[in-house]
């Protein structure tokens, strides 16, 4: 009672026995600390948990898919063959440099090291492989739907109830004439990364004359329908793995030699992907690729299933010759390179020893390069093969000729 007196008549303004009660908050600083960082542990295991996302964590990978202009139909075609990659970039393996930002704006000089002579050409290879990539092209006009199945990059060819893209695509040529004297057939490769370049060799070589498209350019299928129209056969050449690899670099989704097979497939469908319309495929560069069994033998199974042709262009080591042959496929290897030493001399000289292996053999294949001197130095020996006794075909007839003799 007393304590309640003085506090009673404590005056207003005085200490008191009240004054020596401090006001105390139930947890100190660090324990509040601790409360705020456990309620927001608990959220986020929460959402963890209770949130379904089996990718949770991986990278994310977004893909632009445009619409392709003429209309429904184009669009609808273009969806079909782009929605997959939007939808299996997240979670799969790691996208290459032609789906990452910032590679529109780069070029590359890749350097090509030919198989049989060992010469060097530079090559420039615009950036232009960048996320649009990954929503492959629409078909191109004069392909068979039959011959098309879809992959998760786009359209990819296939046959269907016994017809080939191999046959269906095949240049024309007069098979008849072809199996009573030589013939000669040379592959023109390295195209669709220069649109120059690539224009004059469609509109300047005789439509006997193969060409060759890498997979890269802003739009190789625009230049291969081009060609096509041209009458010119095609083939898509395939980057792989050269001994001085990666000092020398073929390009995005190269195929390797220390890659699982079932990566390089995924790869090859990428590059299969690109355009249509092409009667079988080509190495580019790949000395050290073309020279491995374990790693070519899953490609030329594929090549096997899908119809398609195979190219050499001449590498000494080559095992596909072996391959080829066990597994039924089209195929021809190069016997020289036309512009190893790209000089006018050089490159008539080539041409004779062409001429002569076709005479003395019956069947005499040739490759080269898309520079102008090498075009302009074949267009005018194209000129002289009647006079010669020689016939000029599409690389699909000096196949199928060589297959039956």
């Amino acid at each position: 009672m007393a304590e309640a007196a003085d506090e009673l008549s404590a005056p207003l303004g005085q200490d008191g026995v009240r004054s020596k009660r401090r006001f105390r908050l139930p947890f100190t600083p660090i324990q509040a600390l601790a409360a705020l960082l456990g309620l927001f542990l608990a959220i986020f295991a929460g959402y963890a948990l209770f949130n379904d996302d089996p990718f949770g964590g991986e990278p994310l990978t977004r893909i632009a898919i445009e619409p392709a202009p003429g209309g429904d139909k184009a669009g609808k075609a273009s969806e079909t063959s782009a929605e997959k990659p939007a939808m299996t970039a997240r979670g799969s393996e790691p996208l290459s440099n032609s789906a990452q930002p910032g590679a529109a704006s780069e070029q590359r000089t890749v350097t090509i090291i030919d198989g049989s002579s060992g010469a060097r050409h530079d090559v420039t290879i615009s950036g232009e492989a960048s996320e649009k990539d990954a929503a492959a092209p629409g078909v191109i006009p004069g392909i068979d739907p039959r011959l098309l199945e879809k992959s998760r990059y786009g359209m990819i060819p296939t046959t269907s109830d016994g017809l080939r893209p191999f046959t269906a695509y095949a240049g024309e040529a007069d098979r008849a004439k072809a199996a009573k004297m030589p013939i000669v057939a040379i592959v023109v490769g390295g195209l669709g990364v220069g649109a120059a370049k690539t224009v004059d060799a469609i509109l300047k070589l005789p439509a006997a004359v193969t060409l060759a498209f890498t997979p890269y350019g802003s739009d190789p299928a625009k230049l291969v329908e081009r060609a096509r129209a041209q009458h010119h056969e095609i083939l898509l050449q395939i980057p792989m793995e050269p001994y001085d690899y990666p000092d020398n670099d073929p390009g995005p989704q190269t195929l390797l030699t220390a890659l699982a097979p079932e990566q390089n497939i995924d790869r090859l469908y990428w590059h299969l992907s690109r355009f249509q319309g092409y009667a079988g495929i080509a190495n580019f560069m790949g000395a050290r690729f073309v020279a491995t069994d374990t790693a070519m033998a899953p490609i030329v199974r594929e090549a096997a299933k899908r119809g398609l042709g195979y190219f050499d262009d001449g590498s000494a080591r080559s095992v596909a010759p072996s391959l080829m042959a066990a597994q039924a496929v089209p195929f021809a290897k190069a016997d020289l390179s036309i512009d190893a030493v790209p000089t006018s001399a050089e490159i008539d000289r080539a041409l004779a020893k062409l001429e002569g292996l076709a005479k003395e053999r019956g069947i005499a294949v040739g490759v080269a390069s898309a520079l102008p001197i090498s075009i302009e130095r074949i267009a005018a020996w194209t000129r002289t093969l009647d006079s010669h006794g020689l016939l000029l075909v599409p690389l699909t007839t000096a196949m199928m000729k060589s297959k039956s003799s």
